[in-house]
């Protein structure tokens, strides 16, 4: 069998690529990162011409000349309390990387007793420039080894620890104040949360902002402690089924996330309680899914597609030497969307 001459042929270059196009190879290399300030049309020919030749970067030759990955790794956990949040966070982590030069991948992050395995071993073989990381623990610890190895980080979700460091967070107890406000204002006078896991930071700004706005109007409330948001679906469904079946059963549901206000609705459903009538679910949403699920249920907006850019846009800044301590931010609830039945409530 004859060689395949494709193979005889030299590695296409930005060169060749800028000689193809007439270009100069610096406008090249900042087309091909896709950089906004060149002409979505420059772009799009010089994308082409690269195409066309086989052009593609060498990652190592640009590591042994910048000392640079220009990669960034995302760990994640996909289950999640949220139906779309890979799809939405990794959208948004996209645009903020865009025009960059940098790369994202993705590392599947356990919620097991072991969080540091994937960091170690980024860490030991250098595999990216920076790492961003949600489902973040009060005292995580990937959080201690980053800022004891001087490692740029981004996390989702806030810590306990003294030392300052970048965080991106939506502010949940505010959530939790709203949601509660809202079923005081429908009427209701039994509350009820299923709450996160409590090695969580944001599991003790939701139940803060639930119990305190409880106790603030005076009106009968619990936190679930037999289940949390990530418990298996069936256990979630068991503990809301025994807790209707007892005396005083809720009037009111504060739900996390989509999933949880799924399984909620699903119980409510099955004991013929209908959302807006006899009771009422507030829920936390990221994607427009209860736009299109009767009865409608009233919801706020969590916009992972913002937060993920914001996080690539600080750890960009965090990996040019920008200190820590001014890379946070934290997202308010909202825009609500009340959309329950205008039905009458029931007594």
């Amino acid at each position: 069998m004859s060689p395949d001459p494709r193979f005889d042929q030299p590695r296409p270059t930005l060169r060749t690529v800028a000689e193809l196009t007439g270009y100069a190879v610096a406008t090249v290399s900042r087309a091909l990162a896709d950089d906004p300030k060149i002409a979505k049309s420059t772009r799009k020919k010089i994308a082409d011409a690269a195409r066309k030749v086989g052009y593609v970067p060498d990652r190592a030759a640009r590591r042994l000349r910048t000392g640079r990955t220009q990669v960034v790794t995302l760990l994640l956990n996909t289950d999640h309390e949220f139906l779309g949040f890979t799809h939405e966070f990794l959208t948004g982590i996209t645009q903020g990387l865009r025009g960059t030069g940098y790369s994202v991948t993705v590392v599947p992050d356990s919620l097991g007793p072991d969080r540091l395995s994937p960091v170690r071993t980024i860490l030991r073989n250098r595999l990216a420039d920076g790492l961003l990381f949600t489902r973040t623990e009060s005292f995580d610890p990937r959080v201690r080894l980053l800022m004891e190895e001087g490692f740029p980080f981004v996390c989702h979700g806030r810590t306990e620890f003294a030392q300052p460091h970048a965080w991106v967070d939506y502010d949940n107890e505010a959530f939790a104040r709203v949601a509660v406000d809202r079923l005081i204002q429908r009427g209701r006078k039994r509350i009820l949360l299923i709450p996160p896991a409590e090695d969580f930071t944001f599991a003790q700004h939701i139940r803060y902002g639930f119990v305190s706005a409880a106790r603030a109007a005076g009106i009968d409330h619990e936190v679930v402690s037999s289940v949390n948001i990530d418990s298996p679906g069936a256990e979630i469904a068991e503990a809301l089924r025994a807790r209707l079946a007892r005396p005083d059963p809720p009037d009111g549901y504060v739900c996390v996330g989509e999933a949880i206000a799924l399984a909620t609705m699903g119980v409510l459903a099955d004991a013929g309680v209908v959302p807006g009538i006899a009771a009422d679910v507030v829920a936390k949403r990221a994607s427009p899914i209860f736009d299109n699920i009767r009865p409608r249920i009233e919801t706020v907006f969590e916009d992972l597609r913002a937060t993920g850019q914001t996080m690539a846009e600080m750890l960009l800044r965090n990996m040019d030497g920008e200190p820590a301590g001014g890379l946070q931010h934290l997202f308010p609830p909202g825009p609500a969307s009340w959309q329950a039945s205008d039905a009458t409530v029931s007594a």
